[in-house]
């Protein structure tokens, strides 16, 4: 079982959805637990502590997208992955399924083997297994914690979703150095991850928002840098 057992949780309001999808990762040797909305889904995630949930958007009540948000603030499930499974295939509602924190965005519908493998993929890149040459980044009263993938900006912490963490962490590490959109993409999301065009831009003004806009220097054509005070 390569998966080492990892826990995954699997959100979504069609009871046949749940048992296949199910059925296909505890074939794989994953603990694998479910729910039938966003409220029981929540409760679920903040006691099981998977290490992926797999959420669908169009749920009853409380859908895919607000689930997301209410989980990414709780600093337990920072580090959780999120893919969002879902019918919905316009950039639009990627966008801000990005925006609400999720890693991956996967379209119905799809084979169990080829979810299977998507969720292998986006496991593999789980932060426990990143080697980092640094634990911390410091450039004034900015602090990146690379091994509690936290931020601390004048003394307070602010919990980033992976993939904003990991977009700031990547940017920061090099400061002056400018990183094309292509390698960023590459670096952050791979090459087992399809994603909007749009996406690194609502990453990048996300992160602006929670650290200030000078920080990160958009180089037009190109890709971004992070710049530091002299």
């Amino acid at each position: 079982m390569a998966s080492g057992k990892a826990k995954i949780l699997v959100l979504d309001d069609e009871p046949d959805i749940l048992e296949i999808v199910g059925y296909n990762l505890r074939n794989e040797g994953y603990e694998v637990k479910t729910a039938l909305s966003g409220k029981e889904g929540i409760a679920i995630a903040k006691k099981f502590l998977p290490d992926l949930i797999l959420l669908d958007v169009m749920m009853p009540g409380m859908d895919g997208m607000e689930t997301c948000d209410i989980i990414r603030q709780d600093s337990q499930l920072k580090d959780t992955i999120i893919a969002f499974l879902t019918a919905r295939g316009e950039d639009y509602s990627q966008v801000a399924g990005f925006e609400a924190g999720a890693d991956d965005y996967i379209t119905k519908p799809v084979k169990p083997k080829v979810l299977v493998s998507r969720l292998k993929a986006l496991l593999r890149r789980r932060p426990a297994s990143e080697k980092s040459e640094q634990q911390l980044i410091r450039h004034g009263d900015l602090v990146i914690d690379t091994e509690q993938y936290h931020v601390e900006l004048s003394g307070v912490i602010i919990v980033l979703p992976r993939k904003e963490f990991e977009l700031l962490s990547l940017l920061a590490s090099k400061p002056g150095k400018v990183f094309s959109r292509e390698r960023i993409m590459d670096r952050i999301w791979g090459d087992s991850v399809v994603v909007g065009g749009r996406t690194i831009d609502v990453h990048i003004r996300k992160i602006r928002e929670k650290i200030g806009e000078e920080r990160i220097r958009t180089i037009k054509g190109v890709g971004y840098k992070f710049e530091i005070e002299e």
